[in-house]
């Protein structure tokens, strides 16, 4: 027994001595003015464009993920690491401003905002793009096989209520995405803020349960590649690369409407290397990095300049460059306050177990 104590507080100590040499790391090289740090999702960026970056620039990227908006508010509000990029979307954008967590862009500093489309900036979560410059864009929408689901047979997010479709469905594993299909398949706005309409939603989406194979995130591109399921619920991008591996899947925008999703680049008040940073923002402003990075991701860019250096069949596809009228029945995701989305992911939690 006493050797296993002093084997468990060998453990203890070493993995202290590693937290201890991370937090020193960390401090060392915050503020090198060599070094930046980007904080960003995993694999949304062509780890080659990284490598060009450090070759043309000299300066050294550590490069860290985050798998939740709410993850990485988390960690930049706790200000362990002294983060100088980071890639948010919309809503957590507009929470981190009102809690103080970003720093105004100085635009002298930054080369290529010409090379954006208009129609992405000024948003109402970050008016006039005083903290924040479109990254990527995108949509949620239904994913099906063709080999099993004929065309024209989902057109809608109230097709997936179909009783044929029991038990062959993959969802995504997201409390904003599931309640805001139950919400926009009832007629409300997936930002509803009426609490007992939002509890309503939340009984309609345990009816969809049934019709549920999975409900899991990343997983989903492997599993419908490989035809594990015959619809799933998916980001555009996600979509796009299962259709690389798959060309018998098909994407589709729901005629109810859905989500419109925006991510941008922000500098946190975490940040020690502002040169840095802004050498970075402009670096992936440039229309021939865009293109390549969008070509990697799959995701929709929103630099115009970008847009012609991209195949024809890329951009010329509705489904992932919808028109201004598809648009329009479109809706970004507002910040709902703790309060009203603790209530979405309760529903949305109650709803997995119902599952179960």
């Amino acid at each position: 027994m006493k050797r296993l104590m002093m084997f468990v507080g060998a453990i203890l100590v070493a993995s202290f001595g590693l937290l201890l040499f991370r937090k020193n790391f960390e401090t060392a090289i915050a503020g090198n003015p060599d070094t930046i740090i980007v904080y960003n999702w995993g694999d949304y960026i062509d780890p080659s464009l990284i490598t060009q970056f450090e070759e043309e620039t000299g300066y050294k990227v550590i490069y860290e993920t985050f798998d939740s908006n709410e993850a990485m508010y988390t960690k930049i509000k706790q200000g362990g690491t002294n983060y100088d990029v980071a890639i948010p979307s919309e809503y957590a954008i507009h929470k981190m401003l009102k809690e103080d967590l970003l720093v105004p862009l100085d635009y002298s500093k930054i080369e290529g905002m010409e090379h954006l489309d208009e129609k992405f900036l000024n948003k109402s979560f970050d008016p006039n793009n005083r903290y924040s410059i479109p990254y990527f864009w995108g949509t949620l929408g239904i994913i099906y096989n063709k080999k099993n689901i004929a065309e024209g047979e989902i057109t809608k997010w109230s097709d997936l209520w179909k009783e044929d479709y029991k038990d062959s469905i993959l969802f995504i594993d997201g409390a904003r995405e599931m309640m805001g299909i139950a919400l926009q398949t009832q007629g409300y706005s997936l930002n509803e803020k009426d609490p007992e309409v939002v509890k309503e939603a939340g009984k309609f989406l345990k009816t969809l349960m049934p019709n549920a194979k999975a409900i899991i995130a990343d997983e989903m591109k492997t599993y419908m590649a490989q035809e594990e399921a015959s619809i799933g619920v998916s980001f555009s991008g996600e979509a796009a690369k299962m259709l690389e591996k798959n060309e018998d899947l098909a994407y589709v925008l729901p005629e109810e409407g859905t989500n419109l999703w925006f991510d941008n680049i922000v500098i946190p008040k975490t940040a020690k290397n502002y040169d840095g940073a802004y050498r970075f923002i402009s670096f992936l402003l440039r229309p021939d990095v865009a293109a390549k990075n969008a070509e990697y991701v799959g995701y929709s860019t929103p630099n115009k300049d970008a847009l012609e250096l991209l195949p024809e069949e890329v951009t010329s596809n509705e489904t992932f460059y919808p028109t201004d009228e598809q648009m329009e029945h479109m809706e970004v995701y507002e910040n709902l306050g703790s309060e009203l989305l603790g209530l979405y992911n309760d529903l949305f939690l109650e709803a997995k177990i119902f599952r179960n």
